[in-house]
C-alpha cells in the first residue's frame, strides 16, 4: 500500500519513508540531533554551562560519538547508566538515586565522578566509602527549593510528600565539610522563567552556602532546545551563579538533547468497526510508547489532526491484549488501509528508554537516518532472545 505520510517541512519524513523498514521501528534523525546540538553549544559557549546527557531520557549509545562533541558527560540514575556513560560516553559521569544500597554503591564509584546524595543521612553512611575509593569522586546533596512550578504531579519532585531532595528544614550546615556541590531538580518540560524562579527560592533559603561549593547543578527539565524557549534568560542566569559564587554550573537535560529528533514508524495491520473506525496498528501505547498511557498524552502522526477535522477520523490501538491499549484519535485525509505505515513524531526521548515486552511483543528496532539523509542504519533487531533472557 502507499505510505500514508507527507514529508515534513525539513523533509525528514519523506526521507525515512524511502527507507524498506520493517515496522515497528524507531528512528533517529542525525540532522536533527545536530540541530538541538547547535543550540546547546551556543549556551554552552555564551554562558560558560557544563551540559551533561541525562540518560534516563536517551541513552541510545550509538549517536554518543555525535553527542560527546558538544556536551560534558552524563547524568546517570543507576550503577548501569553510569557504566554506559563511563564506557561509551565519557566525560563527566554524574549519579544520582532517591537512595543506594552498598552493592549500588560500589559499583558506582568505580564509574562516576560525583555522586549526588538525596540525605544528610545516605552522604554520612556513604563518605567514608568515597573517600577511600581510590578516585577523585566529588560529593553533592540535593535540595528540594519546595517550589511546584510543574503541572503534572507525577512528574514534580517538589509536590507534597515528594521523597527527593533535602527540605529547608532538614538541612545540615554541619554536614556540609566534605560536600562539593548542590543539585536540585525540579522542572519537566519548563522554561528558563521556572528555572529562575527556582534559583531565587534556592538562594534565599542556602546561597549563603553557594560560594563555598565547586559546583551547582541545576538539574533536568530545561526544554532548551524548544522553539519559545529564552535562551537569553537561561545564559544570563548562569553567568550570574558562575560570576557571583565563583563556581562551575551544570545543567542535565535529557528532552532537550533528543527533542522532536526521532520517529516512531507503525503499521496498520487491521482495521474494525467499534463505535467508531479503528486502526490496529503493530506499534502499542503500553509497550512501545508507556508514556502515552503513563501521563497521558497524545503524540502527534506525521500527516494527521485531531479527530474530526479532517475527513477520515480513527482510533489508533496497539496489538497488545490490554484494552486500554490506546494511542488516541486522529483524522486523516483519506481512508487509512492494510498496510500504510505512519509515523510518530518525538519518539526519541524516554519511550525508547522505557519500551517493554508485554504479551512477548516485540521491541521495535533501532535504526539512526544519517547525516543528510541519505542512509539508514539499522542498529539493532530484537527477538524471541531479547524477550526470553529477561525472564
Amino acid at each position: 500500500m502507499e505510505d500514508f505520510t507527507y514529508c515534513t517541512e525539513d523533509g525528514i519524513a519523506g526521507r525515512i519513508l524511502r527507507f524498506d523498514i520493517d515496522t515497528p521501528a524507531f528512528v533517529v534523525s542525525e540532522d536533527l540531533l545536530l540541530k538541538n546540538l547547535a543550540v546547546l553549544e551556543k549556551v554552552r559557549r555564551e554562558s560558560g554551562v557544563k551540559i551533561l546527557l541525562a540518560l534516563k531520557a536517551f541513552s541510545m549509545y550509538k549517536t554518543f560519538p555525535l553527542l560527546n562533541a558538544v556536551l560534558d558527560g552524563v547524568c546517570a540514575s543507576s550503577p548501569n547508566e553510569a557504566r554506559l556513560g563511563r564506557e561509551e560516553f565519557g566525560g563527566v559521569v554524574e549519579s544520582f538515586a532517591a537512595a543506594y544500597s552498598a552493592a549500588d554503591m560500589e559499583k558506582l564509584l568505580i564509574y562516576s565522578d560525583h555522586i549526588v546524595f538525596n540525605s544528610f543521612q545516605a552522604k554520612e553512611r556513604f563518605a567514608p566509602l568515597v573517600k577511600s575509593s581510590g578516585r577523585d569522586v566529588e560529593i553533592g546533596i540535593r535540595l528540594n527549593p519546595e517550589l511546584s512550578t510543574t503541572a503534572c504531579e507525577m512528574y514534580d519532585p517538589c509536590s507534597k510528600k515528594s521523597r527527593l531532595g533535602v527540605r529547608e528544614r532538614d538541612f545540615r550546615p554541619d554536614k556540609l565539610g566534605d560536600v562539593d556541590g548542590f543539585h536540585w531538580h525540579t522542572l519537566c518540560e519548563q522554561n528558563a522563567d521556572d528555572m529562575k524562579k527556582t534559583l531565587d527560592v534556592a538562594e534565599k533559603k542556602w546561597g549563603a552556602f553557594f560560594k563555598d561549593r565547586k559546583w551547582l547543578n541545576l538539574g533536568g527539565g530545561h526544554h532548551i532546545t524548544r522553539a519559545d524557549y529564552d535562551i537569553g534568560l537561561l545564559i544570563d542566569t548562569v553567568k550570574y551563579l558562575r560570576t557571583t559564587y565563583g563556581c562551575d554550573v551544570y545543567l542535565e537535560p535529557g528532552e532537550a538533547v533528543a527533542l522532536n529528533a526521532g520517529y516512531l514508524v507503525a503499521s496498520v495491520l487491521d482495521v474494525i468497526d467499534a463505535d467508531m473506525k479503528i486502526a490496529v496498528l503493530d506499534a502499542s501505547a503500553a509497550c512501545h510508547m508507556p508514556d502515552v498511557l503513563e501521563m497521558p498524552y497524545r503524540p502527534d502522526v506525521v500527516g494527521a489532526a485531531v479527530s474530526g477535522v479532517k475527513q477520515y477520523s480513527y482510533r489508533l490501538a496497539g496489538k497488545s491484549c490490554l484494552a486500554g491499549d490506546v494511542i488516541g484519535e486522529y483524522s486523516f485525509d483519506r481512508p487509512l488501509e492494510i498496510g500504510d505505515r505512519l509515523l510518530f513524531t518525538d519518539m526519541a526521548i524516554y519511550t525508547m528508554v522505557k519500551t517493554n515486552t508485554f504479551n512477548g511483543l516485540d521491541l521495535p528496532s533501532l535504526c539512526i537516518l544519517r547525516k543528510g539523509g541519505e542512509k539508514l542504519d539499522i542498529i539493532r533487531r530484537f527477538s524471541y532472545s531479547d524477550f526470553k533472557e529477561r525472564l
